[in-house]
């Protein structure tokens, strides 16, 4: 295979990837010294387990250090510059395989070649996702300011009022709410009186890491007395938020639906804020 079909093979591969919302990461040789088996712009795309699923870096030398940082960089989100080098020239730079200096890791290069590579990897994650269900105001507001912060938008309502929301991403008639989905969710059950025990039982039975129930205190005790009654556990209806959204005092739809996202920035950030 020539580079320029590795090349579009290593495309093709990130698209398909990319389509099924898997989470994956890039490796890319950016500069080479003495002799590497791979050279400067060669690609690599590498799965969260550690597997190579599509073109090339190099051999056992470099693959390694790779491969284990590229496990790193799609569990934490940040891109890492490795750089594989003999022991030698680590022992020059004052440095031991594993250290870090200046954003730059370092590996050992044990192999007769006595090469240099640095290589960039980098993830590629799926947007997340924010799952609004009803066709209320707030609903229509959280659809249209969360499509706008970047999130992939599904809105769960009556079929009816599926074309009252301007531009999610998905319209899905119905609040059966997907049990498993491979990024990171965010629900927000907004039917406000329409629909309020169904929503909120779907949601609560997925794998979302976030679930808020637009409404006052009082109506969410209601809601997760019934559905204890009607089986759901209660290890499920503990993780509700509700009333949803931080207090800032927010009154008209759009407020409610900043104080909500607010909320939800809180919780995505808060381990890079305390990186």
């Amino acid at each position: 295979m020539t580079a320029t079909e590795e090349h579009r093979d290593v495309i093709d591969i990130v698209a398909a990837m990319r389509a099924r919302a898997e989470p994956f990461a890039v490796a890319t040789v950016v500069r080479t010294v003495s002799y590497t088996a791979a050279k400067a712009g060669a690609k690599a795309v590498i799965r969260a387990d550690g597997t190579v699923t599509g073109g090339w870096i190099g051999g056992g030398c470099a693959r390694g250090a790779v491969l284990r940082a590229a496990r790193q960089v799609i569990a934490d989100g940040q891109a890492r510059l490795i750089s594989v080098q003999p022991e030698e020239l680590l022992a020059d730079l004052g440095v031991e395989p594993g250290d870090e200096r200046e954003g730059v890791r370092f590996a050992a290069n044990r192999c007769p070649s006595k090469g240099t590579m640095d290589v960039f990897v980098e993830a590629v994650l799926p947007k997340a996702q924010l799952v609004v269900c009803g066709a209320t105001p707030v609903a229509k507001a959280l659809c249209d300011l969360g499509r706008r912060m970047g999130y992939e938008t599904v809105v769960h309502a009556p079929q009816g009022d599926l074309d009252a929301f301007a531009a999610p991403d998905r319209r899905i008639a119905g609040y059966a709410v997907a049990r498993h989905a491979p990024q990171t969710r965010f629900v927000v059950v907004a039917t406000q009186g329409a629909g309020d025990a169904a929503a909120l039982r779907a949601a609560l039975e997925s794998d979302a890491g976030y679930v808020a129930f637009v409404g006052s205190r009082l109506k969410a005790a209601a809601l997760r007395a019934e559905l204890a009654e009607a089986g759901l556990a209660s290890s499920a209806s503990e993780r509700l938020h509700a009333p949803a959204g931080l207090d800032i005092g927010a009154i008209t739809p759009e407020e409610i639906a900043v104080s909500i996202l607010a909320e939800i920035t809180v919780l995505r950030r808060r381990g890079q804020r305390e990186a």
